[in-house]
């Protein structure tokens, strides 16, 4: 059994708060052009053919009891559902706007935690994750007679994975992190080619893989690789610090998201999501030095 560092976990899960953003951008640019189908295919392909050879060179053993290859399973759809969610939800909403509505997440997170692993919840921790909701909810502005139905993706994305990484917890302390993601992605992968050939006989034209031109070919490239590292960063978090520690550190993927969306898309909040920037930001650094002082002593 793995023992918790939880300052080390935080900072694993901040790598994956600065890598997320980044591959959602790629996602909304290419969303246009790209069927969402194609995406995913391409992101959990490129996962598997990156790390089934390492673990394979490393002779990492690959022995799971059925008890963990269901939950492999179970883990697998959820991370499809919710990454397909999200880069669906992207080709409607700015970059920040998702990826804030999305922040409810790490409030259920927390009660599943409680409920479901029995997990100790601070009262001050419960407090950080509700002052950084609350920086969420002046950075979100949602305008639902605008968008329209679409603008619930987002919360789609937060209820899938706050299931998935109750999940990936459930694994992760038993499974090697690398051993996990790139058994993860040959699931994914052999899913996703059979929904690709259910399209391709009911004649599905939406769902129809495209030939990229070669900077699309790169960018494609770039989302496996930058989702990989990213999931690997997250996962490994959570095999070493409690899901109630890591989750209010996730609050730090909004203002990333709208750095990100203010230099590719153009995309600036306005003065009152600003502020609520500054407040997830100051929550979030109140975890990393709460984190720190109870690891010290």
């Amino acid at each position: 059994m793995t023992v918790d560092r939880p300052v080390l976990g935080i900072l694993l899960m901040l790598g994956f708060c600065l890598l997320a953003p980044l591959g959602d951008s790629i996602a909304k640019l290419l969303g246009g052009t790209i069927p969402l189908l194609q995406l995913l295919f391409v992101r959990f392909l490129v996962q598997a053919v990156l790390l089934l050879p390492i673990i394979l060179a490393g002779r990492r053993k690959l022995n799971m009891s059925p008890r963990l290859v269901w939950l492999t399973f179970a883990r697998t759809l959820l991370h499809i559902v919710g990454v397909g969610a999200m880069f669906l939800s992207l080709q409607f909403l700015p970059l920040a706007d998702a990826v804030a509505i999305a922040f409810v997440m790490p409030l259920i997170m927390l009660l599943l935690g409680w409920l479901v692993l029995h997990e100790e919840v601070g009262a001050r921790r419960l407090a950080a994750c509700a002052v950084g909701f609350v920086g969420t909810l002046l950075v979100v502005q949602p305008s639902f007679s605008e968008v329209g139905a679409p603008a619930l993706l987002p919360l789609l994305v937060a209820v899938d994975f706050a299931l998935f990484m109750l999940v990936t917890r459930q694994i992760a302390k038993q499974v090697d992190p690398v051993s996990l993601q790139a058994v993860s992605g040959g699931m994914a992968t052999v899913i996703l080619l059979a929904i690709y050939c259910l399209t391709v006989v009911f004649g599905i034209r939406e769902a129809q893989m495209v030939v990229p031109d070669r900077d699309s070919a790169v960018l494609l490239l770039a989302i496996g690789i930058i989702g990989t590292l990213a999931h690997l960063l997250m996962t490994w978090s959570l095999r070493l610090a409690p899901s109630a520690t890591v989750a209010p550190m996730q609050y730090l993927e909004i203002p990333v998201a709208t750095v990100i969306g203010y230099l590719v898309f153009a995309d600036l909040p306005n003065g009152m999501a600003a502020i609520g920037i500054v407040i997830t930001i100051c929550a979030g650094l109140y975890v990393v030095f709460r984190e720190h002082a109870v690891s010290r002593r």
